[in-house]
């Protein structure tokens, strides 16, 4: 199930007013162990709201639409929603009482159409000002104004889709690296797939990949290869020296005819030497995935490291 956001407003998309709706709803699904899958900012234009909420709700995702739920000459998202439902406004019930309860004795038929909502829905209580949002098929509808919608959004989460919580299941990948070797994104997103089904938390992460952030001339030496240890290793570095094209499986097929077919080992006992030599680490990310991060030169570099060790 995907949880999706539309941002209602012409004065967001003009930029007289900042947005703070994406990153409230993103905080709060973070929390929960759920991601936000898509956003769309949408002015206010009845068409538009109406084309895009057809399309969402026939998508099936869980959507929160924020803004222009209110009478004022420029909100049309409850008649967008709707149209879309293809269903009639109706001043709902639930709505009504709300709405009286927060107007008492000043109440008027203008306020009363702050609870006509689309048939068939159900409302959104409003801790705020008891003024209430309206839910329909997993689409939530909520006011523009974040001190009413972000509180309402937080009650929608936990009264309808606590069973999807995962809270363990969604971390933030953050490492700092410091000293002569910069912290390298792109390459850490690239690093990161490679060991997550392999640990537990972040902190092993960071231990399982600090040798792709540490030149040859650095890397730890604490394990050293033996004699047989260092013909499975100068045999690699032949192979991979001849490579013309540094990808895993160009470096995995090279390994294998020079290691397998030519020295006849088994692949324990061919890539063990290989992959200390190349990460200083019995227990690594996959090698020739490890290999093609570090690149051509300074695995090589790492190679001829361990024979001179």
């Amino acid at each position: 199930m995907r949880f999706g956001a539309i941002i209602i407003g012409d004065e967001i998309l003009s930029g007289k007013r900042v947005d703070r709706h994406f990153a409230k709803i993103a905080e709060l699904l973070s929390v929960r162990g759920l991601r936000l899958a898509w956003a769309e900012y949408l002015g206010d234009e009845r068409a538009l709201i109406t084309a895009t909420l057809q399309r969402s709700l026939a998508a099936g995702d869980v959507v929160f639409c924020f803004g222009g739920i209110g009478n004022t000459p420029d909100d049309h998202t409850r008649q967008a929603a709707a149209a879309a439902l293809s269903v009639d406004l109706v001043l709902h019930p639930d709505a009504e009482h709300e709405i009286r309860a927060r107007f008492g004795a000043e109440i008027t038929d203008v306020r009363l159409l702050l609870g006509t909502f689309p048939r068939g829905v159900e409302i959104i209580p409003n801790p705020f000002n008891r003024i209430p949002g309206f839910r329909v098929r997993d689409h939530h509808f909520l006011p523009g104004f974040p001190q009413m919608a972000h509180p309402m959004a937080e009650w929608v989460l936990d009264t309808f889709y606590a069973h999807l919580f995962a809270p363990q299941a969604c971390v933030d990948k953050a490492f700092l690296l410091t000293g002569v070797n910069a912290y390298e994104s792109a390459l850490l997103d690239r690093a990161m797939p490679l060991i997550n089904e392999r640990i537990n938390n972040l902190r092993e992460a960071s231990g399982m990949l600090s040798f792709l952030f540490t030149n040859a001339a650095a890397l730890p030496r604490e394990l050293t290869v033996d004699e047989a240890g260092a013909e499975v290793v100068r045999a690699s570095r032949d192979a991979l020296a001849a490579l013309t094209e540094w990808t895993t499986p160009a470096i995995e097929a090279a390994l294998r005819r020079a290691l397998i077919d030519g020295l006849g080992l088994k692949p324990r006992d061919a890539f063990g030497p290989v992959r200390v030599a190349v990460t200083g680490k019995r227990i690594s990310p996959p090698l020739f995935e490890s290999m093609e991060l570090l690149g051509r030169e300074e695995s090589l570099a790492r190679l001829d490291g361990a024979l001179a060790g």
